[in-house]
């Protein structure tokens, strides 16, 4: 670990980056006043984990994609015939039965 001043990290700031990166330094203190001030480390490369696929398997049932469309038809209706939507307001975006 090398310990350098705030002056010689200003004048010096692209060789103490250099060490660092390449591994000649660990990490270098930076001082002001002679007291630690800051740290020049390595930045580490997170390693994703691979996504694992299936995580829900078995937990839900299929979709059936005809019970879908049919009970789409039947909300339409329903939002329609019990004036959740009174008549024109947000005709534009009615589903059509």
């Amino acid at each position: 670990m090398t310990t350098v001043n705030m002056l010689e990290a200003k004048t010096q700031l692209s060789k103490l980056v250099e060490a660092v990166e390449s591994g000649a330094e660990a990490e270098i203190i930076i001082a002001r006043n002679g007291k630690p001030a800051a740290r020049i480390v390595p930045i580490e490369e997170k390693k994703l984990q691979p996504r694992r696929l299936g995580l829900a398997e078995g937990k839900y049932d299929p979709i059936d994609w005809d019970e879908w469309d049919r009970r789409s038809v039947e909300i339409a209706k329903i939002m329609q015939e019990d004036d959740i939507f009174p008549p024109g307001k947000g005709d534009d975006d009615a589903p059509s039965s």
